[in-house]
């Protein structure tokens, strides 16, 4: 997909949600970090809450210009890793 790969929506009420990223470069397309299932393979700067859960504050990983292709390659992990665990033939 080259034709969609940056998306940045200055008029919303939480822009810039991270400020480590400028704001001509700050990319909205993945509002909802899609690799936070990844847990600690996500590729992201985050922390881990009392809990073990993930604190992704400082994280600006999905938000940078540059990580669009990095994150098609990580969803085709996550798909992989989704596909192999739903197959009923896959049992351990």
């Amino acid at each position: 997909m080259k034709n969609f790969p940056f998306f940045s929506h200055r008029e919303c009420e939480a822009f810039p949600c991270h400020n480590a990223v400028a704001p001509e470069d700050f990319n909205c397309l993945f509002c909802f970090c899609p690799l936070y299932l990844l847990g600690k393979k996500c590729g992201g700067n985050f922390s881990l809450l009392p809990g073990g859960i993930k604190d992704c504050s400082n994280c600006s990983f999905p938000h940078e210009r540059k990580n669009y292709g990095r994150i098609l390659a990580l969803l085709t992990k996550l798909t992989a890793i989704s596909a192999e665990q739903s197959n009923p033939s896959n049992t351990q």
